[in-house]
């Protein structure tokens, strides 16, 4: 995992971190499991150039990752909580009528098979078909800042929900079904409508923006969604180009009719 450096580390300088932390004690089973995902976050905050397992554990005085791996794997906690608690924070300080929420998605490349979801296919990130995971995210932008607010892991179809055996060896729920990423894009718009969150502009490539699925949702009687039929097609071509193609976004449309 790639890290940001002085970016993440001028990030860490704008959060209340002993507040944050007090915040999300009640989503951990286990004290110990509250105090790693601290130690977590802190090293995703630091200084250090790259943000993988061993780094982090690194920035916290430990020779092995063992104990971070444990967090994302083996210890129990709410993380659908955390995200809901981020997600407030974030609006809390950033927060703004004329926000944007961006969706998009992200490659992890991975060496072996037995990563939830992994499969060959097209990263983003590499710029080619990998043996990767593919996340999809949803950013919230605004005059006071930017951060994720929340994620959906694509489950391919063929290599992975057609096979439930193992799904469940990978500890999938049995509940989890085979989504397209522009469906998991609209999850997380309406767990951010339901929430409340303050915005007025959504902005997608063109994944989503020629997806149908996501366009004919946006008929429904949100106000926040009502102007999604707008697509980056009915847009002018960018310039020395003779149409609207490349990775522009394919839809940013107001959501307040202005």
């Amino acid at each position: 995992m790639l890290g940001l450096g002085g970016s993440a580390a001028a990030a860490a300088d704008s959060v209340d971190l002993p507040g944050w932390e007090a915040g999300i004690e009640g989503r951990f089973r286990q004290r110990r499991s509250w105090e790693r995902a601290n130690a977590y976050v802190r090293g995703l905050l630091s200084r250090a150039q790259r943000k993988n397992g061993w780094q982090l554990a690194e920035q916290v005085g430990e020779a092995t990752p063992d104990g971070m791996q444990r967090l994302l794997n083996a210890y129990r906690w709410d993380a659908d909580g955390v995200r809901d608690d981020l997600r407030g924070y974030v609006v809390d300080h950033l927060g703004h009528e004329q926000g944007v929420l961006v969706a998009d998605e992200s490659g992890f490349l991975k060496k072996g098979t037995m990563s939830v979801g992994v499969q060959r296919q097209y990263s983003g990130t590499a710029g080619r078909i990998e043996n990767c995971q593919i996340g999809v995210f949803l950013t919230y932008a605004s005059p006071q800042g930017r951060a994720l607010i929340d994620r959906e892991l694509y489950l391919p179809e063929h290599t992975w929900c057609a096979h439930r055996d193992r799904c469940r060896q990978a500890a999938v729920p049995n509940q989890v079904a085979f989504a397209t990423k522009p469906q998991l894009a609209q999850r997380m718009i309406e767990r951010a409508l339901e929430a409340g969150v303050p915005f007025g502009w959504f902005a997608a490539d063109e994944v989503y923006g020629q997806n149908p699925g996501l366009r004919a949702r946006s008929s429904a009687p949100s106000p926040a969604l009502a102007a999604l039929m707008l697509w980056w097609r009915a847009c002018p071509a960018l310039p020395g180009r003779s149409s609207p193609v490349g990775r522009a976004p394919k839809a940013l449309v107001s959501t307040t009719g202005r």
